[in-house]
């Protein structure tokens, strides 16, 4: 369709594939929205597909039509349709649990697994070692302004999770259709705008994140739930093998079944993990830069004279490059159209950094982490854990790079691909509260040697991005956990019955919707497992 569509012209379009009249549809529903920016098009398109409901047609009458070739496919009843809810029951053993569960972490996978636990009558306990939303912006603006870190309420640590301030990007690759458009519907009713149930790339902004969770707060805790803030878990009760209680802030909760969701950057808790003989094992993770590039160069590289266009907004790119005789494979990493750079940190001392986007996407630059994969094996240490002190020294070199006050280190990307000592920043750029430094004494040498062979060829295929305009920061280094908790097909952890490893921080999903989407999973196994017993 071209830009400018209107619904009616949907409608036609779907009656003339389906070789009958538009009359005969009783339902033309739009069930997802992609841009075409094919470069073998003359002008940006958008190719939607389509649901729907016709008069006086049965089975597969309509597929047999001479024009269906594959672009057709028979919903055989209102249940598989690509908007139909997920059916949850309420099991009866569950809602008469003794003790509540607990969840731990009000970040994505926390938060819906706490909902539908509340919906199931059980009453769980959420709690969170940081602040809520209205009370985590002033902690996170007192670091980004003047440098002042809490260790408990910052980018990374609060609720919504590392995930609040990253640009509300809601894109996955999950196949599980009826738990996706379950978490979009409960953000959709909460404020997210209902684009997101059809964008190929749905997003919603970090400004209006801030303003969605607060209301899945209240509804968690209108269902009989309690949310508890500025609460840290510090020790876990296991009694031969399973869990009886946790310890938050000194005080014993007891409970049998603890949903687990911190995230990738509560180190303390991994720790914790591991004396408590809870197990871990290593996982692949990435590390690298993040890069910035004025958004107009971006929109003509993808949008062409359609650059600009409203209907289209900032446009966005995901790059890869494939290993090299002696690099290492790269990739672009949450992309942030029109948004900044930003500083991270969770402990003192340590620096790392991450991009945000509003609702608007209207700022200057866009930008986007362009990794290296990092593996187990190079740390040269049996200790689960090996990664996270493999980011910690990164992290610090970053952080005295940054003249040690959460200050970003960087420098242009023409300096940066020539290893030439820096020069002053350009005045116009998305983080001011950065200064010049040496990069490639921050980053491993394998990281540094791939990132120079392979991030100008990456660029190149942007053909409007002039290199000379590239911005680099350092370094990223939480992309995902570099430990995995493990868990068996019941979502608990093979060594403790009744801890439920979920999200991103227990090392089986990336973003905010993979994370939403393992802590409802994760609730459901746990609420099976009640019941069972």
């Amino acid at each position: 369709m071209n830009l400018d569509y209107e619904d009616a012209q949907v409608s036609a379009a779907a009656a003339r594939l389906l070789e009958i009249q538009v009359e005969d549809l009783l339902r033309c529903t739009v069930i997802r929205r992609s841009i075409d920016a094919r470069g073998t098009r003359a002008r940006v398109r958008f190719n939607l597909s389509v649901e729907v409901e016709v008069e006086n047609y049965v089975g597969d009458e309509l597929l047999c039509s001479p024009g269906a070739g594959s672009k057709f496919e028979a919903v055989k009843d209102s249940g598989s349709s690509a908007f139909a809810d997920i059916n949850f029951s309420t099991p009866e053993k569950a809602s008469s649990a003794t003790n509540p569960p607990v969840v731990v972490g009000a970040g994505p996978a926390g938060l819906l697994a706490a909902w539908r636990l509340s919906q199931a009558g059980l009453k769980p306990i959420l709690i969170e070692r940081g602040a809520p939303v209205e009370n985590r912006n002033a902690s996170v603006g007192k670091f980004w302004a003047q440098g002042q870190l809490d260790p408990e309420d910052n980018v990374l640590f609060g609720e919504g999770g590392a995930g609040l301030f990253s640009d509300g990007k809601l894109t996955t690759r999950s196949k599980l259709r009826s738990e996706l458009h379950y978490v979009m519907k409960l953000l959709v009713e909460c404020g997210a705008p209902e684009s997101i149930f059809i964008d190929a790339e749905p997003h919603v902004g970090s400004d209006k994140l801030a303003e969605i969770l607060p209301q899945i707060r209240e509804r968690i805790k209108t269902a009989g739930g309690e949310v508890l803030f500025h609460s840290r878990l510090e020790a876990f009760d296991i009694d031969q093998g399973r869990l009886a209680g946790v310890i938050v802030n000194g005080q014993h909760i007891p409970t049998q079944h603890c949903l687990l969701a911190t995230g990738h950057s509560a180190r303390d808790v991994y720790k914790l993990l591991q004396q408590s003989q809870v197990a871990l094992e290593a996982k692949p993770f990435a590390a690298g830069v993040r890069i910035e590039v004025p958004q107009t160069q971006i929109d003509l590289s993808q949008f062409g004279q359609d650059a600009g266009n409203p209907r289209l907004g900032a446009a966005s790119f995901r790059l890869t490059r494939k290993p090299g005789r002696d690099t290492r494979a790269c990739y672009s990493f949450c992309m942030c159209p029109g948004g900044t750079v930003m500083a991270c940190a969770s402990s003192p001392g340590e620096l790392t950094t991450n991009g945000m986007s509003m609702s608007s996407r209207s700022q200057t630059y866009g930008n986007a982490g362009f990794l290296v994969p990092v593996t187990p094996d190079d740390f040269e240490s049996d200790d689960p854990l090996a990664g996270l002190a493999w980011q910690a020294e990164i992290e610090t070199k970053a952080f005295r790079a940054g003249g040690s006050d959460y200050s970003l280190p960087a420098c242009t990307l023409p300096e940066f691909l020539a290893k030439k000592d820096s020069a002053d920043l350009p005045n116009d750029r998305s983080w001011l509260r950065s200064i010049t430094a040496d990069l490639h004494q921050i980053l491993p040498d394998f990281v540094r040697n791939t990132l120079l062979h392979n991030v100008p060829i990456m660029l190149r295929k942007m053909e409007k991005v002039q290199l000379s305009q590239g911005l680099v920061y350092a370094a990223e280094t939480r992309s995902s956990s570099p430990v995995r908790i493990v868990r068996d097909e019941s979502f608990q952890s093979t060594s403790t019955k009744g801890l439920y490893p979920a999200g991103e921080g227990a090392g089986y999903a990336g973003g905010i919707i993979t994370s939403a989407i393992d802590g409802l999973r994760s609730a459901e196994a746990m609420l099976a497992e009640m019941t069972s017993a």
